[in-house]
């Protein structure tokens, strides 16, 4: 399993599935990661924490804890 933490920098990946429960899972699509969307890395921060992405249009960046919970190919 392949997830957003994992991705190399200037690559464009999909979103296959979001793991986790509740309110971090609802925390997650509210900001616009949802199934199928694409999702281009722009950054990765030294030690991995955070990483920042463009999804749909503008700039995120995540913690690395909810990285992993986006599966991508």
């Amino acid at each position: 399993m392949e997830t957003l933490k994992n991705a190399r920098i200037g690559s464009t990946v999909r979103v296959v599935k979001l793991h986790g429960e509740g309110a971090v899972k609802r925390r997650i699509m509210d900001m616009g990661i949802t199934k199928g969307v694409d999702i281009y890395v722009r950054k990765v921060a030294p030690l991995g924490d955070p990483v920042e992405v463009t999804v749909r249009g503008y700039e995120l960046s995540l913690r690395k804890a909810d990285a992993e919970m986006v599966e991508v190919q």
